[in-house]
Order: C-alpha cells, then structure tokens, then sequence
C-alpha cells in the first residue's frame, strides 16, 4: 500500500508560481510512474502532468512551458513546480501514482491517490 501526502498550495497573484510536494511511503516508489491532476469546483478530475521512473514526462498542454514535474527518488518525493499562474489553474491538485509503466494521462489508471492540495490563483 502507498499512502501519498501533498503539500504546498495556497494563494497566489495571477503570474505567481507555487511548488508542490507530494511525499510517498510504502512500496517502491521507482517502480512507480507519478502523477498530478488537478479538480476545479463543478469540473472533472483533469490530468496536469506524470513522470516515469525512468524521468520521462509528459503535460497537459496547457501548462506545457510553466509547469515542471520533477521527481527525487532519494526522498521518494514527486514536485510539481508551476510559474506563471493564471486563475484558471486555481483548483485542488491531486498527487496520484500508479504501476502500470505506461505514464497514462487517465485518472482511472492510477491506483494510489493523495488527499489533494488546494491552489487558488487571484485575479
């Protein structure tokens, strides 16, 4: 079982920047590929950024060029570090990990989740 914790959100001006943490325990967390999706109020679970054991990653394109997912496996510790936000990133981030390997882009792939972080960009 692999138990995730986010922290690092909060409130920031629009063009801000925000790191989040996510921290894992349990299993082997190089095994894992790592996730964030973010849920804005009333919105679907959407997909933000994944990076692979093997450092691969893959983004939304919307926040391709002021997000970064970066991961250090000696902390088992997956970061999402975002610039340049805009109110339309406001919502709760979700940190999520999942075994397949093959870096999906779909919640439903992923099998461990964390309990969400929230991020609220002001106009």
């Amino acid at each position: 079982q692999v138990q995730l914790v986010e922290s690092g959100g909060g409130l920031v001006q629009t063009g801000g920047s925000l790191r989040l943490s996510c921290a894992a325990s349990g299993g082997t967390f190089t095994s894992y590929d790592m996730g964030w999706f973010r849920q804005a109020p009333g919105k679907e679970r959407e997909f933000v950024a994944a990076i692979s054991g093997g450092l691969t990653t893959t983004y939304l394109k919307s926040v391709k060029g002021r997000f970064t997912i970066s991961r250090d496996n000696a902390k088992n510790t997956v970061y999402l570090q975002m610039s340049d936000l805009k109110p339309e990133d406001t919502a709760v981030y979700y940190c999520a990990a999942e075994t397949d390997g093959s870096l999906w882009t779909f919640a439903d792939k992923y099998d461990y989740w964390g309990q969400g972080t929230q991020v609220t960009v002001s106009s």
